[in-house]
């Protein structure tokens, strides 16, 4: 045979392999891993035991199994507890005959052997935990094969295959790898744990302070595992007061904080602060117009705000999914001890909702919720009121049903809180007669771990700034001269509130002069 016919014969069974699904081109020689022995211990152990039964149900799942048949009776055996039914031979062969499925089940008499092979149902659920895992790396196979075949694709967009990779394998852990419970004496141990560690520090804040002196009395600091609901109407300052706390957090504190910005972007969000921080009016510094003595202001203080460990990702139309994403690898990396979500009605639940928009912002909330749970970090997230505060009358205080767009924000939610100003609404003075000049409550609405309580703020309008109420930081907000000494950083900053229109959600508001 001469050289061209081998090379005839080479590229014809390259085309056959090239016309060959990927899959078995890959898997061509090796089989999946797999445990059918274990697969038909585990289902005797449950058809003979009701003990066996109620150790594994919760572990094991349909297509954890290998084989068809060990899929279909799982499948009765499941549906029969689930409706607090008998679970043996009879009623599971009864309950695959009324499906029509006996036969994919390999019939009455293969099923009554699966009893015969259980020597002792003592280790069912460590055979179990074997089963699962030879599902997994068959999961993890077939992902891998996905993507390479992807990859492959020259019409695939790389960035829609990375997040189609990210989201099976998170489906694969988030489905599979659930906590088992914790018994009384390690989770009491836990607890002391943490109450002697709050009683040694100093300030006895337990959680991630937020830098406001009264807020912190109440919540002890921002809880792990919490989501906590800021909401207000626009104009209120939801974004200056979450900007604000970042900045005590990450500069006082020195604590790793992640905020998520849909409205404004990350250089907008910096300039505020950079305005907050030495005092300087922003639409001077748009233009570039400072004076020397301002220059140099601007560079003494600056330095805190760069060396802070505040990581702000801007990505517009954030999906839960990649936020997520997002999340874990910054507590990987930078070990966050905070998530801040501004805002979550600019957020989308991704393409796999198919509801309207309240049941999307339900699953947002509940989501957001679960990554608390996960990281065992505080959430805050940022949410609208609706305009039913903007029609009532009175003080026009904000309550728990004005949230926007669903219930379940408040359900899901550890903490509620309101931001409400007066002075906005050009009340002047308050029940018992007081000037409400710079006022700001911050209202408790809901606290499922601690009271409910007003906790009233200054706020300074020449820099949107607020401060604890009995702060004399900065009294008359005066620019700073010449003279002024450039040294002192240890200032609590926030800046302008948000003016975004209600019916356009998308409008940021980064150019509003303070």
């Amino acid at each position: 045979m001469d050289s061209g016919e081998n090379k005839t014969k080479q590229s014809g069974l390259q085309r056959k392999r090239k016309n060959l699904p990927l899959v078995d081109y890959l898997d061509h020689g090796r089989v999946p891993p797999q445990a059918s022995d274990l697969e038909e211990a585990v289902l005797g152990a449950m058809m003979l035991e009701q003990n066996a039964l109620t150790n594994v149900i919760d572990i094991l799942k349909p297509g954890a199994f290998y084989k068809e048949a060990h899929q279909k009776i799982f499948g009765a055996i499941h549906d029969l507890f689930s409706d607090s039914q008998p679970v043996d031979i009879l009623t599971v062969t009864q309950e695959l005959q009324k499906r029509g499925e006996l036969d994919m089940a390999g019939g009455s008499y293969y099923i009554s052997q699966l009893t015969n092979r259980v020597a002792s149902a003592a280790n069912v659920e460590y055979h179990a935990r074997i089963i699962l895992e030879k599902y997994l790396q068959r999961e993890l196979i077939r992902i891998s094969s996905d993507i390479i075949k992807d990859s492959y694709e020259d019409s695939m967009d790389v960035f829609d295959i990375l997040d189609k990779a990210e989201k099976d394998l998170f489906a694969v852990s988030e489905t599979n790898l659930r906590r088992s419970y914790d018994d009384m004496p390690s989770l009491v141990r836990e607890a002391v744990q943490q109450i002697e560690k709050a009683r040694l520090q100093e300030s006895h804040i337990s959680g991630v302070p937020s830098g406001f002196t009264a807020l912190d009395r109440v919540t002890a600091g921002w809880q792990k595992s919490d989501l906590i609901i800021l909401a207000a109407r626009p104009g209120m300052g939801k974004t200056s007061f979450v900007l604000s706390m970042a900045r005590n957090m990450t500069v006082d504190f020195k604590k790793p904080v992640a905020m998520f910005s849909l409205e404004m972007s990350g250089v907008q969000l910096v300039t505020r602060l950079i305005a907050s921080e030495t005092q300087l009016r922003s639409d001077s510094l748009r233009r570039g117009d400072l004076k020397d003595y301002e220059w140099e202001q601007l560079n003494a203080r600056i330095n805190t705000l760069t060396e802070s460990p505040l990581y702000i990702d801007d990505t517009p139309a954030l999906s839960i999914f990649e936020l997520r994403a997002k999340c874990r690898r910054l507590k990987a990396r930078h070990d966050v001890q905070l998530i801040i979500v501004d805002y979550l009605q600019l957020m989308s639940a991704g393409n796999d909702n198919r509801g309207n928009r309240e049941q999307e912002i339900s699953n947002i909330s509940r989501s957001m919720k679960s990554l608390a749970k996960e990281l065992s970090v505080p959430v805050i997230a940022i949410s609208q009121l609706s305009r039913a505060v903007e029609t009532r009358g009175g003080s026009k205080r904000p309550i728990l049903s004005d949230l926007r767009e669903s219930g379940a924000i408040e359900q899901d939610a550890d903490m509620v809180l309101f931001i409400y100003r007066p002075e906005y609404y050009k009340i002047m003075e308050d029940e018992e007669g007081n000037s409400t000049e710079g006022l700001a409550e911050l209202i408790i609405a809901k606290h499922r771990n601690g009271s409910l309580e007003t906790i009233p703020l200054r706020f300074i309008d020449n820099f949107a700034k607020f401060t604890d109420y009995e702060s004399s930081d900065f009294g008359g907000m005066e620019p700073l001269k010449p003279s002024d000494n450039f040294e002192d950083t240890s200032v609590k900053t926030v800046t302008l509130p948000s003016k975004m229109n209600d019916d356009d959600e998308g409008a940021g508001d980064g150019d509003v002069p303070f």
